[in-house]
């Protein structure tokens, strides 16, 4: 914008209620932003009450104002509203909180998000141990879940004397396989009933794999010696026209992490056009943190190396849901690597502990709200500090929800409260405590967000007692 063109000037709708709030936002993006603004506060306590017919009654829009932006709610009577009024009109989020998101904080996501090069690979452990039945019903769950292949995991030392009549259940059901064993009988029963990979082979066994027909995964010999070993297997493969993929094994940290990824980027440097597989097990299953992180960062190694396929396991209490992680990695990272930008602001599903965007309402917002609450309800906020039960003459505030319910039991509001009152108070203070202790957004009467592990919430918000009055100027006609 240069000196000559003039600022474009915002006109917000609200009702009472967010007015606090909505001014702080706004103050603070108008300073950042560069634009004027007036904020239009209509005689309604809570903007979800709004219908077109009765904004357009009520909303005064000032002659200089470029554009007017309305409270979300208010989406599905958009054009309604547009045809009635000359000025651009556009819908802002449902929560102000997320105001900020219109000015260029969402990220664009393009019509090809979702694509993928990497395939899963999705371990049954100690598969022997377990009947056809469990196995084709965990198969089926962790192809639902994203595993494009089912690897069945032996026993070493202990010869699974039915394998092919497992795979001939699990392939019948349409399950691509692989088998993970280095045991040759088992590998040849496997691959004679429809399992199309082995993992693994080095020199104990790649001779006996010539006659199986199908691919293999090659690794090292020994825990020396890395490089070497698995080149040599792979050449002997090669003369046989056997298909394998490179293996140089993910090592724990503490026990060589660093230097395996080298070996990773060596194999890729020495065989720059060969299929090469990763088994991320390794880290995953064996540190001490949740797996979608390690996931995420494991997937993205592989993406920008073209490592076409992960081997993951989900046996450790904190990694029980890898496979969904990985196939939601595996989208991100390949977006990211496609268009060479960070995988950021794109899939809110893998941020789960914390959330992608939970801005807060200052102490001083939520105390103008709750001076201006006319009615018996209550609403539960927080800020970055404390919890915040407010109502018509009440503003209690703290960090124990069983400290803030004692004191409200004491006042003389609380006659209106019965005991499914009651519970669902101290449900929603249990809920914004959780959401005060991890840094999360809290919304009343909404299920927090624990990316792809949310679990929507039916709404319990209790209506207002036969008794209660109601301001029938708020009421939409």
């Amino acid at each position: 914008m240069t000196s000559a063109e003039p600022r474009e000037s915002i006109h917000f709708v609200t009702g009472k209620l967010a007015e606090p709030a909505l001014r702080e936002i706004v103050a603070a993006l108008a300073s950042k932003q560069g634009f004027d603004y007036s904020i239009d506060v209509l005689p309604i306590t809570v903007a979800a009450l709004m219908t077109p017919t009765w904004l357009l009654r009520h909303m005064r829009i000032p002659d200089n104002a470029s554009r007017v932006i309305l409270p979300g709610y208010l989406q599905t009577g958009i054009e309604a509203i547009r045809s009635a009024v000359k000025t651009p009109i556009e819908c802002g989020p449902k929560d102000v909180r997320d105001l900020p998101t219109l000015f260029g904080r969402k990220r664009f996501k393009g019509d090809d998000y979702g694509q993928f090069s990497i395939e899963i690979l999705a371990e049954i452990n100690y598969a022997p141990r377990l009947t056809i039945a469990s196995l084709l019903q965990q198969a089926k769950q962790l192809v639902r879940d994203g595993a494009d292949r089912i690897d069945l995991g032996c026993e070493p030392g202990i010869r699974w004397t039915k394998v092919a009549d497992a795979v001939k259940a699990l392939r019948g059901e349409g399950i691509v396989l692989s088998i993970d064993t280095f045991d040759s009988w088992e590998s040849r029963e496997a691959t004679a009933a429809g399992a199309s990979l082995v993992l693994s082979v080095n020199k104990n066994n790649r001779e006996e794999s010539v006659d199986w027909g199908c691919e293999v995964v090659v690794v090292p010999d020994d825990t020396i010696d890395f490089i070497p070993g698995m080149i040599e297997t792979a050449e002997y493969l090669t003369k046989f026209a056997v298909p394998f993929r490179l293996d140089p094994i993910l090592e724990p940290i503490g026990c060589g992490f660093a230097a395996s990824l080298g070996r990773y980027l060596t194999t890729r440097a020495m065989f720059p056009d060969a299929s090469i597989l990763m088994g991320i097990g390794n880290l995953t299953e064996l540190t001490d943190c949740d797996s979608a992180g390690l996931n995420t960062m494991l997937l993205g190694f592989c993406e920008e190396l073209q490592i076409g396929s992960v081997l993951t396991t989900q046996v450790i209490s904190w990694a029980k849901t890898s496979v969904r992680e990985c196939d939601l990695a595996r989208r991100l990272v390949n977006y990211a690597v496609r268009h060479k930008i960070p995988p950021k602001h794109f899939e809110d599903r893998l941020v789960m502990l914390r959330d992608p965007s939970a801005p807060v309402f200052s102490a001083e917002a939520i105390s103008a709200l709750a001076s201006g609450i006319k009615d018996n309800n209550y609403r539960i906020l927080i800020d970055e500090n404390e919890i915040h039960l407010v109502s018509a003459g009440v503003h209690l505030h703290g960090i124990d929800p069983f400290v803030i319910m004692e004191e409200l039991m004491r006042l003389p509001q609380s006659r209106n409260i019965d005991a499914s009152h009651a519970f669902y108070l101290g449900f929603e203070l249990n809920k914004a405590l959780t959401a005060l202790t991890l840094g999360k957004r809290y919304e009343q009467d909404e299920s927090l967000n624990w990316g792809m592990h949310t679990r929507p919430e039916k709404h319990h918000r209790l209506a207002r007692k036969p008794n209660q009055k109601v301001n029938r100027d708020e009421e939409p006609r």
